[in-house]
């Protein structure tokens, strides 16, 4: 044997292999890039926060704005309840897992677009762009559930044993979004409209969504034949789920639990196979 020949021998091989009847991504593959997935998402970081006067507190400064807004519009005004708990706690438990499913799905429906210039040119895991937007958004959400903690202190809301399910609701939240914010980034590379239609599509789903209110107020306020929308909707399962953990109410129905985990997968599933077929056209068309 060759000096040559034991050195080609010695090489790591990489084995080529066709893809299954799913074309599921190779998730090996993923796992060894994950450095790829830390340093686009630290990279999302340092740009959104450099320059800033202010920095992080706008992270703060958003949901509290938008929570005072709903207890005053809804609370006030509209006199809806909020289960015992104070109006401010209530939609700031709502903005919080709204913001965290939002964040994700509109900033990673842009990410390859945004990143045109690496994926027609380097060759990497192109799913690892739009998922790393989980990372930033996480890092927002965790910030805001910290100013959180302390409301239930100066509130006296003891929400007990269920605050231990948040990482459950957490989980879902992120897994759902990743797999509907994968489907929009590869869809946007061919169809820019997405870039316009998504944040008017989101804008619809926080009002139709029980964010700034109740589910209970819906099905009093509003005629059955319209209601069940409401209730058949992922995102009041994810609400209804979070503000259990959070703020002690009545604990959802296990049906929504179990709803929750199913459509959850079913969407991130969805959302890899539909990026796993455009992503071939990715460098032809971006």
């Amino acid at each position: 044997m060759t000096t040559e020949t034991a050195t080609r021998e010695a090489l790591p091989r990489t084995v080529i292999t066709p893809p299954g009847r799913l074309n599921l991504p190779r998730w090996r593959e993923l796992w060894e890039a994950r450095e790829v997935l830390y340093r686009f998402g630290v990279r999302d970081i340092v740009l959104r926060y450099r320059q800033t006067v202010i920095g992080v507190a706008w992270v703060v400064l958003q949901p509290l704005a938008s929570a005072g807004i709903f207890a005053v519009v809804f609370g006030q005004v509209a006199g809806l309840e909020s289960g015992g708990v104070p109006y401010f706690a209530f939609s700031l438990a709502g903005m919080l897992a709204w913001n965290l499913f939002n964040g994700i799905v509109s900033r990673a429906a842009p990410s390859l677009v945004a990143n045109q210039a690496l994926v027609s040119k380097v060759f990497f895991p192109r799913m690892l762009v739009p998922l790393s937007s989980v990372l930033a958004v996480l890092l927002d959400f965790l910030v805001g559930f910290a100013l959180f903690v302390v409301l239930l202190f100066v509130y006296g809301i003891n929400p007990g044993w269920a605050i231990l399910a948040t990482p459950l609701w957490i989980l879902a939240a992120i897994v759902l979004a990743s797999g509907l914010g994968m489907a929009g980034a590869a869809i946007t590379v061919k169809y820019r409209d997405v870039a316009y239609a998504l944040p008017w599509v989101l804008q619809l789903a926080l009002y139709a969504t029980p964010v700034a209110y109740s589910l209970e107020s819906v099905q009093q306020n509003v005629p059955s034949s319209l209601s069940w929308l409401f209730v058949v909707n992922p995102l009041t399962w994810l609400m209804e789920g979070f503000r259990w953990s959070l703020l002690g109410l009545a604990a959802p129905p296990w049906w929504q639990v179990v709803g929750l985990a199913v459509v959850s997968a079913g969407v991130f599933l969805a959302g890899t196979l539909v990026f796993q077929k455009l992503e071939r056209g990715f460098a032809d068309v971006i």
